[in-house]
């Protein structure tokens, strides 16, 4: 195997130029992005270059006190991202999110480093990059099955009321709408899996090979991250809609209410 290429500064500056293109096409259509697009790009820079100088220590000084804050500052991190865009909904349903998304993610996760790798707790080399991308995951997957379900329960409010007035069940009710937004969030992630490996190479994979890892060994390490990252975003989102469905019904009038969630789009 080659030796890993370091980039120079200045190489790594050059990449910054493929942006004037998007900002060219920004223009051209008159998409009023820019100053986020710049904005993004800065943050991640800033974001990615002061976690690689912490990473950096964490690595050359392996403690499970470091790997624990860091992993939680994550969890953290991702609740708070999920639940910020999903201001309205109940008190008791945003426990619910929370707990249910942190409980599958690091079930996952130590169930990932401890039985399928086998390795310490201690090793954060290996424990940040996986929670990272099964968090991260997680995130993006639960933030889209819960707007899938809070955009269609409002669609759906006519309907609901018919239902409820029949004398439906609320959870029958409930169930086809928990059913299609947890669809919606686990779809993308299937067919990332699906178009694995001939469409693209995923970012782990290519990561190891260009660090020098056997390509077979790659493989590996992306199949079962994959169906890590599969399982996380699963669960989080069940368990998240099943039971925070729950918390919607009027426990006294069995009927189902809807003002926590959102009116506007």
């Amino acid at each position: 195997m080659h030796d890993i290429i370091e980039l120079q500064i200045w190489q790594f500056l050059c990449v910054y130029l493929l942006l004037v293109i998007v900002l060219a096409i920004m223009k051209k259509y008159r998409i009023d992005k820019s100053k986020l697009l710049l904005a993004a790009s800065i943050k991640m820079t800033v974001q990615l270059v002061l976690a690689g100088y912490i990473l950096t220590y964490m690595f050359e000084n392996p403690r499970l006190s470091f790997t624990a804050v860091y992993v939680f500052a994550m969890v953290a991190f991702m609740i708070h991202r999920v639940l910020g865009k999903n201001k309205t909904l109940g008190k008791s349903f945003k426990v619910i999110v929370g707990a249910y998304i942190t409980i599958s993610g690091l079930f996952t996760v130590l169930y990932f480093i401890f039985v399928v790798i086998g390795i310490s707790a201690f090793s954060p080399q290996y424990i940040i990059p996986i929670s990272g991308m099964v968090m991260g995951n997680t995130m993006t997957g639960v933030s889209l099955g819960l707007k899938t379900f809070r955009e269609t329960l409002n669609d759906q409010h006519a309907r609901i009321e018919a239902l409820t007035c029949a004398g439906v069940e609320p959870e029958r009710i409930l169930h086809p709408f928990v059913k299609q937004a947890l669809e919606t969030a686990i779809l993308p992630t299937l067919n990332s899996m699906l178009g694995m490996g001939i469409v693209s190479l995923p970012g782990m994979m290519t990561g190891q090979i260009l660090s020098g890892t056997v390509p077979t060994t790659a493989i590996l390490y992306q199949i079962a991250i994959m169906i890590a990252i599969c399982t996380a975003v699963a669960c989080s989102c069940f368990f998240a809609l099943y039971f925070g469905s729950k918390t919607l019904i009027h426990k006294d009038t069995q009927m189902i209410v809807l003002s926590q969630t959102p009116t506007k789009r």
